[in-house]
């Protein structure tokens, strides 16, 4: 049967049309999971064009946002007993991967961005599919008709949205597979689907709400990106990473501690790369995570201690980016691993904060290009506020440091020397 037949025998109608003929209750003839069924195995076919594919979802969409609530998303009278979940998010995995990213084949982990031509058109046509089967999950705020037999868009949507906000996030950053079309569109499905669940943000839809009455996708979602972020498999699917880190940094405390052992090796995975973007974006996976567990879970099975030395190695770079990142996430690190100065008793022995202090100097004191030279400066005043008196240590090399980046001219703005006397952000943004 052709897919055009098919929609005609689902008699889906116009509102006016259902005004005209008040007998019609729309009730159509097959179950939607037959139908679903039928799409997916149309947009698999080979031989079809560009535009057969988009006349098919067209006519999908119309169909969500015509067809009968009760037929799209009641478990019982046509539905019954047709597995009406299983279908939804089989039918939903299909479109999505209709559009998703070509594979990276070699150990580059990046593709020419001529490989990503036909995305963005095709994220914008399952985006409309997508967006009006949230809207139909969302029923508009209506309540469901009583003779229904299950919870209908509540059993639905939790279901869906790990698949969903997956996609939505793929799609809605600015990447080389994105354009501002295809962000509009995902951004708008995304605060569809949850507004549809009920939630109030982001961070509830990942997390869930306080009371627990209803459960967070968080956990399904790493799930998802757990099988694309192995080690031998994490290059392959250039925006795996990208959404990794989006998710994750949605999620604050005291829920990420919960899932601390699943997001912590991608973490550490993308920031032990070879190539810069890859490590900085790793580093403020990390950087996240230390902010937002304790401090006894990251010391628990030596976590904090492979982070140290992992950040550790990063400091002998010369990549400006990667020390923006790295120095203050080193330094966010250290009180898990060492007691404050108050607290260590006398004498004051040496740790870590003089080790990665120690290197820095250093490594200032050679610096000649000034755009390192303000990086460093700039996380410099931070080690002086969380050492506190014990900077006493290193003054001798502090002062000689401070002198020499002030006896070269750094421009107009002289941005090396501003953070030494103006430590705080908003006397440093005054001054310059």
């Amino acid at each position: 049967m052709d897919f055009s037949d098919m929609l005609q025998d689902l008699q889906l109608v116009k509102t006016s049309e259902k005004e005209n003929s008040p007998g019609l209750e729309g009730l159509l003839s097959r179950p939607v999971s037959e139908v679903l069924f039928h799409v997916q195995e149309k947009l698999k076919s080979s031989g079809l064009t560009t535009e057969q594919h988009g006349t098919i979802l067209c006519s999908v969409e119309q169909m969500f946002r015509l067809g009968d609530k009760h037929w799209l998303i009641s478990d019982c009278c046509r539905n019954e007993n047709t597995g009406l979940v299983k279908a939804y998010v089989e039918f939903v995995s299909s479109l999505t991967l209709y559009a998703a990213l070509p594979v990276c084949d070699d150990d580059s982990g990046s593709l020419p961005a001529s490989s990503y031509g036909s995305i963005p058109a095709r994220a914008c046509a399952v985006t409309s599919v997508l967006l009006a089967l949230v809207l139909a999950l969302g029923n508009e705020g209506k309540a469901v008709p009583s003779h229904c037999q299950a919870p209908s868009w509540v059993s639905l949507t939790v279901p869906l949205a790990p698949l969903l906000c997956v996609f939505a996030v793929t799609h809605m950053q600015e990447q080389a597979w994105t354009s501002e079309a295809s962000r509009t569109a995902a951004s708008s499905l995304l605060a569809s689907l949850v507004k549809a669940g009920c939630w109030e943000h982001i961070t509830q839809l990942l997390c869930g709400k306080e009371n627990k009455c209803q459960p967070g996708v968080l956990g399904a979602i790493l799930k998802i990106l757990q099988a694309d972020l192995k080690k031998d498999s994490w290059k392959r699917k250039q925006a795996t990473k990208h959404v990794f880190a989006w998710i994750l940094m949605q999620v604050g405390r005291p829920w990420l501690a919960d899932y601390l052992d699943v997001v912590f090796p991608p973490s550490l995975l993308i920031s032990d790369d070879y190539c810069p973007e890859n490590q900085v974006l790793g580093i403020r996976c990390i950087n996240h995570i230390i902010l937002n567990v304790p401090a006894a879970d990251l010391r628990q099975y030596n976590r904090a201690q492979v982070l140290y030395h992992a950040l550790f190695n990063h400091l002998y770079t010369s990549e400006p980016r990667l020390i923006e990142v790295v120095l203050p996430c080193i330094i966010d690190l250290l009180p898990v691993l060492e007691k404050t100065p108050d607290c260590t008793g006398f004498p004051r022995k040496p740790n870590r904060y003089d080790d990665v202090l120690r290197l820095t100097l250093t490594h200032m004191e050679m610096e000649h290009k000034l755009v390192l030279r303000r990086v460093y400066a700039s996380c410099l005043v931070h080690f002086i506020k969380k050492m506190g008196i014990v900077i006493v240590r290193h003054l001798k090399r502090l002062e000689r440091v401070i002198t020499g980046y002030l006896e070269v001219s750094d421009g107009p703005q002289e941005q090396n020397g501003v953070p030494f006397f103006c430590p705080d952000k908003k006397s440093a943004e005054a001054a310059v």
